[in-house]
């Protein structure tokens, strides 16, 4: 008991200040013990109380036998000593100070007690006022409501709740799925989601079934999300394929004839083809394409093709043009045109009324938000707020941007009319069956169905015109002649009928057919025959979609979904046809036949179809009814394709010499090498191991330029020599090229010797004489300046064509030249067309001999004798192989590899021992990131002559051809190293070319072609 009592004693005292001292030897106490005073100076300082204090609590209390009794002193001599307990009574053996120092003392305690009341305030856990209390005592209510807690807490949980920790969190902006859905909400979402890159009237539609992409401004369908590679190529084929075109830009011009052909002349050749003063063009009954350049700059500075329409001649003295361009040749074409023009004052500044602007719509959406009305909204005014509208054409253009620009000197008027115009596109033998069965003629309408709106009230005017009414007559015969035809491209090419239509939701099937022709209706049809000689004539060209006042009323008359299916609803026999009668709306349209395939001999006529031109807000109306007919929808790759097949050149991909183009290698050439980055080193190709300068971009600069440089430097053509077969020189050594060299080495993975290609120049460098300076990978101006012309002069390019042609063998092409009435080639011939273009491309297409499968970027090289007399020996013959070539930059990268580790681990040793990392220097850097493993990261040397055979293109497409049933590809060629090929060639081997793609060392024959 009474070790007890000396612990409980003990705790009780330890924290106990220290002017309260215990003496050694105790002296003699009345009370059983005895308790000695100490001096008058031996009251402790303030200073060494706290410093004790602080030992004390920081030490914790400890009941060790140490602590209460004396060395030497146990529990069995407690009772006996002096100052212990004396008949079982506890003999204190304290003393009492004499006195103390009371300010000190005051502060002491002082400084106790504001202790003690901040422990009792501090919250010592992130629990809450009503969660500290019993849980007898706590109620749900209290999380909220503060006078469910008791009274001595309501003030702290007050305090609680006004932190922003705990204040209620704002209402989120996303609301359920059901308040989403309404038709209101969902509306104003789509307009926000607009505001960067503009819809199409079918993008809801395509954005279920396709892949999605953002480009030029417009958010795009790029490919089907089913499989439908084969399938689309099948309805190119035999059926019908439906793209929609509608975010290609449309600028009109407007004003007097003879002012538009004066300027427009100077941003076209007839050397390359048609132009704007082309007659059966200018009468509005044919649709002409051509390539626009800047003014007076031909063949220099190319603008982009585009394809025009001229308004029939309606006896006023003002013409309208449209021109219709990609969306990425838009600003440049729109800048030339308005400088060749003088249009620099708008016209005035348009604001579409159906269109609500972004800030309306935040307005609106706040007072939706505030009131929680769904239709009759307010503003702060009191007025009633303008409702949420869909966004029909180009809505999100700026408002207070102009669309019209007119000039003051000459009074031609330049407008923006892109998304006011919808365009489809049918591809397809069969487009025009989908076309007769989708589309039905107007109906004559003489008396209006309702006075009190303006519904067809221009049709109705027009049809009191009788001579307008035969011409509407007379158009509707020539329509329904079509379903007789067995291809668009039977017609004449670019034929343009105008046409009135009813609303083709009425005529919708019940489920999904095939629109097949009917060929006995007009088999022996005299006017089909007709049609097809003398095809559509000029006054049916004439269309009311010229008229935006017409265009307008239309869209805002049309009539709703919601409203036609209520009338479907009121039918007394469910599914069968509805009849609206005077209340359907007239739609004008503009149908324009696409010829196809017209260049070169094989399938002609291919790809051919209608395009469709309709006024903005009917998008979905027409697309749905043609959906039924059984046609397949195609993306932006379906169209790659499309022209693919037909060889022709593919906007902008395929203009390296125009703007557009350029940025298009530049985007290209960044989403490569971000996807050659990504790969670890080991599972990706070294493209200098591989001989491939340029994998992600083709250097048509350098290509042309060192061409150049050959042709300079020999002065004459020589025929290449055959290098022996071990040691794959590079032929063609009149024009200086550097040697190449077969160097033997040991490969340090595997020790095996390896023969490397090692291009030395005759001063042992690697750069030519053209190439100066440092060139960073991605960031090369060769690759960009434009420098060089694509040739498409359409007599040098037919002359080029027939020269292509082996003239000699199985087969030999001796009447395609006398027909052309070209002449043979001899150097009298092409010497002039080299001096006039030493820096120009040609483009052409090329078809693989044997098996292959040519690729993007590949490149086209010239054949030595050896590889023709080896394919003349061996049909099987696939092709030489390229040396492997010696990595020059493997030893820098390795290099680096070890700086960059020697960095990081004087990194780390400098950060634990606390001095500041060192700032590496920035040159070394930049200099660093541009070695990466496998590319070659220094300035180019001569690309022509970097392998072991002479480089003579690129390839821009390349694929397995579905219509030619062998490997196809697409690309340019130097013109001046075509004609050193072509005069070298032997007679029965003309127009044999090498390609080898960029991850590969095989070379494999091919036969290039240049159609016109």
């Amino acid at each position: 008991m009474s070790g007890a009592r000396e612990k409980k004693r003990a705790k009780r005292m330890r924290n106990q200040p220290a002017s309260v001292t215990l003496p050694v030897e105790p002296g003699p106490f009345s009370g059983g013990g005895s308790r000695a005073c100490p001096p008058a100076g031996d009251v402790r300082s303030e200073q060494q109380y706290q410093q004790q204090k602080f030992s004390n609590q920081s030490s914790g209390p400890s009941y060790r036998k140490d602590q209460y009794f004396p060395k030497g002193q146990n529990r069995g001599e407690r009772g006996r000593g002096r100052g212990g307990w004396q008949g079982g009574r506890q003999s204190v053996s304290e003393e009492m100070p004499k006195y103390i120092t009371v300010s000190t003392f005051a502060q002491a305690r002082a400084a106790e007690i504001n202790a003690m009341l901040k422990a009792v305030a501090q919250k010592s856990s992130n629990s809450l006022v009503f969660q500290t209390l019993p849980r007898h005592m706590r109620r749900r209510a209290m999380s909220h409501n503060i006078k469910r807690l008791p009274r001595r807490l309501q003030e702290i949980a007050r305090k609680e709740a006004e932190k922003a920790v705990h204040q209620k969190k704002e209402q989120s902006k996303t609301k359920c799925r059901k308040a989403r859905r309404r038709h209101i909400n969902l509306v104003a979402e789509f307009n926000r989601r607009q505001r960067k890159n503009i819809w199409l009237e079918t993008h809801i539609w395509h954005a279920k079934r396709f892949h999605m992409v953002k480009k030029w401004g417009y958010c795009l369908g790029n490919s089907p999300t089913e499989k439908s590679y084969r399938a689309c190529y099948r309805a190119m084929t035999k059926h019908c394929l439906l793209q929609d075109l509608s975010y290609y830009c449309c600028l009109e011009l407007t004003g007097k004839e003879n002012e538009l052909l004066k300027q427009l002349a100077r941003i076209c050749s007839i050397d390359t083809g048609l132009t704007f003063e082309e007659a059966c063009c200018l009468s509005g009954r044919f649709e002409g394409s051509l390539n626009l350049y800047r003014a007076d700059r031909y063949p220099d500075n190319m603008l982009g093709p585009v394809t025009f329409i001229w308004k029939p001649r309606d006896g006023s003295e003002n013409r309208q043009l449209w021109i219709w361009m990609h969306p990425a040749l838009k600003q440049d074409i729109l800048r030339e045109l308005k400088a060749i023009f003088q249009c620099s004052e708008p016209e005035e500044i348009y604001i579409p009324e159906p269109v609500t602007t972004s800030i309306q719509e935040e307005k609106q959406m706040d007072v939706v938000l505030s009131l929680g009305k769904k239709r009759k909204k307010e503003d702060k005014e009191g007025e009633k707020a303008v409702p949420v509208k869909k966004i029909i054409g180009d809505g999100t253009r700026d408002p207070f941007h102009s669309y019209s620009w007119v000039s003051q000197t000459t009074g031609i008027v330049i407008s923006d009319r892109t998304m006011e115009i919808l365009r489809y596109r049918l591809i397809g033998p069969l487009s025009h069956s989908v076309l007769t069965e989708t589309l039905k003629a107007a109906s004559v309408q003489t008396e209006m169905a309702d006075s009190e709106t303006e519904l067809n009230n221009w049709w109705v005017e027009n049809c009191k015109d009788s001579e307008k009414v035969s011409l509407h007559q007379h158009q509707s015969a020539v329509f329904e002649l079509l379903e007789g035809i067995s291809s668009p491209s039977e017609m004449p090419p670019g034929t343009i009928l105008g046409l009135t239509v009813g609303d083709p939701r009425v005529n919708l099937p019940k489920k999904k057919t095939k629109a097949m022709p009917d060929f006995e209706k007009y088999q022996d049809n005299d006017k089909v025959r007709q049609l097809y000689l003398e095809g559509v004539p000029v006054d049916c060209a004439h269309s009311f979609i010229w008229d935006q006042d017409i265009c307008k009323n239309v869209t805002e008359n049309k009539i709703s979904e919601q409203d036609l299916n209520h009338m479907r609803a009121q039918l007394l026999v469910p599914g069968s046809h509805l009849d609206l009668g005077p209340c359907e709306s007239k739609i004008p349209i503009l149908l324009v036949q696409q010829p196809g395939k017209m260049a070169g001999e094989d399938r002609p006529g291919w790809g051919s179809g209608w395009d469709i031109y309709l006024p903005k807000g009917w998008g979905m109306a027409f697309w749905i009814p043609l959906i039924y007919r059984g046609v397949r929808v195609g993306g932006l790759q379906e169209a790659l394709k499309h022209s693919e097949y037909q060889r022709t050149p593919h906007t902008p991909n395929d203009f390296p010499d125009c703007q557009a183009g350029m940025q298009f290698a530049k985007e290209l050439e960044t989403s490569l090498l971000e996807k050659f980055k990504r790969r670890p080193p080991a599972k990706r190709a070294n493209y200098v191991k591989l001989g491939t300068l340029s994998p992600f971009v083709c250097p048509w600069g350098q290509l042309t330029k060192n061409w150049e440089g050959r042709m300079k430097a020999s002065g004459e053509f020589v025929r290449p020599s055959s290098p022996h077969p071990e040691c794959c020189a590079t032929e063609g050594h009149s024009f200086c090229d550097p040697k190449a060299e077969v160097v033997k080495e040991a490969s340090p993975e595997t020790g095996e010797v390896e023969e490397t290609m090692e291009i030395t120049s005759s001063e042992g460098a690697l750069k030519t004489e053209d190439v100066t300076g440092t060139q960073d990978f991605g960031e090369r101006d060769e690759t960009m300046t434009n420098d060089f012309i694509v040739l498409r002069s359409e007599k040098l390019l037919m002359q080029l064509s027939a020269w292509c042609y082996p003239t000699a063998g199985k087969d030999r092409r001796v009447r395609l030249v006398s027909r052309l009435g070209q002449k043979e080639m001899t150097e009298d011939v092409f010497l002039p067309i080299l001096m006039s273009y030493p820096r120009a491309l040609v483009w052409v297409n090329l078809s693989l001999l044997r098996k292959g499968n040519p690729e993007l970027h590949a490149m086209i090289c010239i054949p030595t004798e050896d590889d023709l007399l080896h394919l003349s020996k061996d049909k099987l013959f696939c092709g030489p192989q390229e040396p492997k070539h010696r990595d020059i930059f493997k030893h820098k990268v390795q290099k680096l590899k070890e700086e960059k580790k020697k960095k990081k681990k004087m990194g780390n040793t400098k950060a634990l021992e606390g001095d500041p990392p060192s700032i590496p220097d920035k040159e070394t850097t930049e200099e660093h990131e541009d070695l990466i493993l496998g590319l070659w990261s220094d300035a180019l040397p001569d690309v022509t002559s970097h392998c072991s055979r002479t480089l003579l293109g690129y390839v821009t497409r390349g694929d397995f051809s579905l219509a030619a049933g062998c490997g196809e590809a697409l690309g340019f060629v130097s013109l001046t190293g075509l004609l050193y090929m072509l005069h070298s060639q032997p007679a029965d081997k003309k127009g044999l070319v090498l390609l080898r793609t960029p991850a590969s060392l095989q070379y494999r024959f091919a036969r290039l072609n240049i159609e016109v």
